[in-house]
């Protein structure tokens, strides 16, 4: 393993994916601008602190965020810490649906409607066993565009997607999981189209398995 994986089986090897094994992103580093370099590689350093959400949030939105993005086991995404970040420093999307809270209102409340509902079985969300988290959110998800806790269910669902999956994705080791080799640029790509692997690429090893079922126990 290269410095930057911090001796750590690479993220799609460690959960059982193992779909681009050997594939390093880090590896590639040498082949980006210093800037983008610094931003990336900061991401693999000690998470930020919380500093938005209270203890008892922080769970809450851990495993909501573990639900999710079917992290189950180490090594995890810090995907709470990155949007406890973002709303500490207020950095949303610049909108927020017409009818309901601001972003970090929102989340606060969100939370809060989750515990409600886990409490009807008599623990926490965050103390719920996974099946019950996962009927939990299946019965949000259900309701579409019907009211949740005040709060139109559907846009409920696209806030905490919108944030968990912009802190997963910009973080190198899920892109170990989807085998993508960080910034295009300066390097660039010369093998555009499907199944054109470029050098520093490596195929995927299981195409015809299903991701979404490797969180099945």
């Amino acid at each position: 393993m290269s410095g930057g994986t911090r001796g750590r089986l690479p993220l799609n090897e460690a959960n059982g994916g193992g779909r681009f094994p050997g594939f390093d992103v880090v590896g590639q580093s040498k082949h980006w601008d210093d800037v983008t370099t610094s931003v990336v590689l900061a991401r693999l350093g000690m998470p930020p602190d919380i500093r938005f959400f209270s203890a008892a949030e922080e769970a809450t939105a851990s495993a909501l965020c573990d639900q999710l993005l079917g992290q189950r086991q180490e090594p995890r995404v810090p995907v709470v810490n990155m949007i406890d970040a973002r709303l500490a420093e207020n950095q949303t999307d610049g909108w927020h649906y017409e009818g309901m809270a601001p972003d970090r209102q929102a989340w606060r409340d969100s939370l809060a409607g989750l515990n409600q509902d886990a409490r009807q079985s008599g623990h926490v969300f965050a103390q719920t066993p996974w099946p019950g988290q996962s009927a939990i959110l299946q019965a949000v998800l259900d309701l579409g565009s019907h009211q949740w806790h005040g709060m139109n269910a559907s846009r409920v669902w696209s806030l905490w997607t919108r944030y968990a999956c912009t802190a997963f994705y910009s973080h190198p080791w899920a892109w170990e999981e989807i085998g993508f080799a960080g910034p295009a640029y300066p390097r660039g790509y010369k093998n555009p189209g499907v199944d054109k692997l470029e050098p520093f690429e490596v195929a995927d090893a299981k195409p015809d398995q299903d991701p979404l079922r490797r969180g099945e126990s």
